[in-house]
């Protein structure tokens, strides 16, 4: 899916000529922190409501503030996830589309993006999660979907990131089910930290329950 897709049909661009009153008003209504400001189709930049409150006067012209506001924005072909970084290292609520010309054509906003990502990802359906850790050099997309498949299971998303080991990475695995103790044991047969796993079936956790106390007897010898 590209942003194009996810434009917004309700959060509305400002003139340069609107006012800063108009503005937070407009902001208030759509609650949104940011507006993008627009002469005809040409797009100058993002209005905070910030950077409203710190006009001397909010009832002038919003193109007063043109010089001190970001002008941050995606292209329309670019996929969904291409817009995560600009609202999260910008802290905003809403983020511009422009065409390859620098045409303005609207707004996605961080509620509608965070919906489609977790559609993306699986993050309403049914299933379990599974962290692994693992060293760059042993990471293997086909030995890990072959264990989990092995398993009559299906992976739904997978991640990968690093931590602050450049080395190391952190595979997070959605599953098309609950019941994933055999997952897990083939998992560990091949070596594979587990680092956390997120599920409501109560096999597994009876699972986890018998190996710790055979684990506490054990040290009870």
């Amino acid at each position: 899916m590209t942003v194009v897709d996810l434009l917004s049909d309700v959060v509305p661009a400002i003139h340069k000529t609107d006012t800063g009153t108009n503005a937070l008003n407009w902001m208030d209504v759509f609650k949104v922190s940011h507006l993008p400001v627009v002469d005809g189709s040409e797009y100058l930049g993002l209005v905070s409501e910030r950077e409203i409150y710190d006009m001397s006067n909010p009832d002038e012209a919003i193109s007063s503030q043109i010089h001190v506001m970001a002008r941050p924005f995606v292209r329309d072909n670019q996929h969904i996830i291409e817009a995560m970084q600009p609202l999260a290292e910008n802290n905003l609520s809403v983020l511009p589309v422009l065409d390859f010309e620098d045409k303005y054509l609207g707004v996605i906003t961080l509620p509608d993006l965070s919906h489609e990502i977790a559609v993306m990802i699986s993050g309403g359906s049914k299933g379990a999660i599974i962290v692994l850790e693992l060293s760059i050099r042993d990471y293997s997309l086909s030995e890990i979907s072959q264990i989990v498949e092995g398993n009559d299971t299906k992976i739904m998303s997978l991640y990968v990131n690093n931590g602050s080991n450049p080395d190391i990475l952190y595979v997070t695995l959605k599953l098309n089910r609950t019941d994933i103790s055999p997952v897990i044991q083939t998992f560990e047969r091949y070596n594979y930290k587990i680092l956390q796993v997120f599920s409501n079936d109560r096999d597994y956790d009876s699972m986890l329950e018998d190996r710790y106390n055979s684990f506490m007897k054990f040290l009870s010898i």
